[in-house]
């Protein structure tokens, strides 16, 4: 989505359609603007009274606008980010059918909101439809901001520009289905990226005989049940760059059954986002590529398919991990934690200022936080307060949970250093504080996605998040030194 800022209206006069925020106590400001002459009298007769997503039709009324529209946004001073995020997906979906280009009259927000609200537009607008018959008619592929005195920057339009296109790329793996999306592909969708952005991007895939060598044996306990073999890919963002780098992690099990310990057969088709934390890190690499930030990054995938077979791990099995440490699996079905400790244990290798996990590991942590909020271990409070800012300007918001010692002993095991699973009691907990065992070495963070990286019922399909999250903590850092 292509986004441009204008001070007025009459400076580009493209626009298929115009569409103007009005404040529910200040809606005949846009008379004045607009020189619409008859507007009190239009919104008393229509009892428009610019209340949230209310929308009212203005046929005619505006020079060198055919088709415009108010669009009421309530108070200006009640406006939160979850209702920006409403205005904008009224605004799509009334346009995104009809018109190529669309104005947008955004000076009845405060001034500290355009960018979120720019970003929602591009968000709002995202529509998959890759193995349907019928494809979406979607034609709006640009929008001009417009507003006399706004923060919002050219760069930082790129910049949105540069989110939106990451985050749909993650949706788009994400959506795709188990038979398509397998640890293979996903190392070749790696490969092209780096394909495409040479100069910014280096990848390694590794095979499971590498894997092997390097003694990884609890993401093999993982990998080998399934004919799909494994891979471990790493892509390297400004390589060259002398300063320690941010590691971001990814779980990508492209299909999980359960192993052995199976799901239940309803809603198993969702299983195919089991690894929307890998196309998170493959979203934010893109990302990076698209804004040319000026900051060294490692994305590292930890790439399986989880199935029953033959071959499969047994619950009761100990298998030695990278690190040395054993680990008993009571359960097949905690094998996100598996992937990712050995994987954890590799990045090491990379010297990181700081390593940030991003797994759909628990469904505890959906029954905590449902769908709004992502949950965020870390023992660091420094490292947690930088998170939570770069989230809440994202508008992509965790939540801190905690990852003490005092849980550890649930994941206590009388043959082997840990179990996999710590009993029923605060899943998501003892699942960080299993990765937190294979991160002592460096600064530390694990995002639990389960309950944010994708959508059920009728809007179902992947969000996309963290990327937003993520690309607003590597912009931060950049500003900040």
């Amino acid at each position: 989505m292509k986004l441009n800022m204008n001070t007025s209206f009459t400076q580009n006069t493209s626009s298929q359609s115009l569409l103007i925020l009005v404040d529910s106590e200040q809606v005949q400001q846009a008379a004045t603007t607009y020189s619409i002459n008859d507007l009190a009298q239009l919104t008393q007769a229509t009892q428009f009274k610019a209340s949230l997503n209310e929308t009212l039709p203005l046929i005619g009324q505006i020079e060198n606008a055919t088709n415009s529209t108010l669009v009421g946004i309530g108070k200006a001073a009640d406006i939160t980010a979850n209702k920006l995020a409403k205005i904008a997906q009224t605004i799509i979906k009334a346009t995104q059918k009809k018109f190529q280009s669309i104005s947008i009259d955004i000076s009845a927000l405060p001034q500290e909101q355009h960018y979120l609200f720019a970003l929602s537009l591009t968000q709002a607008a995202y529509g998959y439809d890759e193995f349907k018959s019928k494809k979406n008619e979607f034609v709006l592929n640009e929008i001009q901001l417009i507003a006399s005195n706004s923060p919002l920057t050219a760069e930082q339009l790129r910049l949105i520009e540069a989110v939106e296109l990451g985050q749909s790329y993650a949706r788009d793996l994400g959506n795709r289905p188990g038979n398509i999306c397998f640890p293979e592909y996903l190392a070749e969708q790696a490969q092209a990226l780096a394909a495409e952005f040479p100069d910014l991007l280096k990848v390694t895939v590794l095979d499971e005989q590498q894997i092997a060598d390097l003694g990884m044996g609890a993401f093999l306990a993982v990998s080998k049940g399934s004919d799909r073999p494994g891979r471990i890919i790493t892509l390297e963002y400004q390589a060259e760059r002398a300063e320690a780098p941010v590691v971001l992690v990814g779980k990508g099990i492209t299909f999980d059954t359960g192993g052995i310990s199976l799901k239940p057969g309803a809603g198993m088709d969702e299983m195919k986002y089991d690894m929307c934390g890998s196309a998170s890190v493959l979203g934010t690499m893109r990302a990076l590529c698209e804004a040319k930030l000026p900051i060294h990054v490692v994305g590292t995938i930890a790439a399986a398919e989880n199935m029953p077979s033959g071959g499969a791990t047994r619950p009761g099995d100990i298998v030695t991990t990278m690190s040395g440490q054993t680990v008993e699996i009571l359960n097949t079905d905690a094998e996100g934690r598996l992937v990712l400790c050995d994987t954890l244990t590799y990045v090491k290798r990379f010297n990181p200022a700081i390593v940030i996990d991003i797994a759909t590991l628990t469904g505890a942590c959906v029954v905590a936080l449902g769908s709004v909020l992502t949950g965020m271990f870390t023992p660091d409070d420094k490292l947690a307060q930088e998170i939570e800012s770069a989230g809440k300007t994202a508008f992509d918001r965790v939540w801190r949970m905690p990852v003490i010692e005092d849980y550890q002993e649930q994941l206590d095991s009388p043959f082997a250093d840990i179990a996999n699973i710590g009993g029923p009691k605060a899943g998501s907990v003892t699942a960080a504080c299993f990765l937190q065992r294979f991160t002592r070495d460096y600064r530390w963070a694990h995002l639990d996605i389960a309950g944010t990286a994708w959508n059920s019922g009728a809007n179902k399909g992947a969000t996309g998040r963290p990327v937003p999250l993520l690309m607003q903590l590597l912009v931060n850092r950049v500003n900040n030194g």
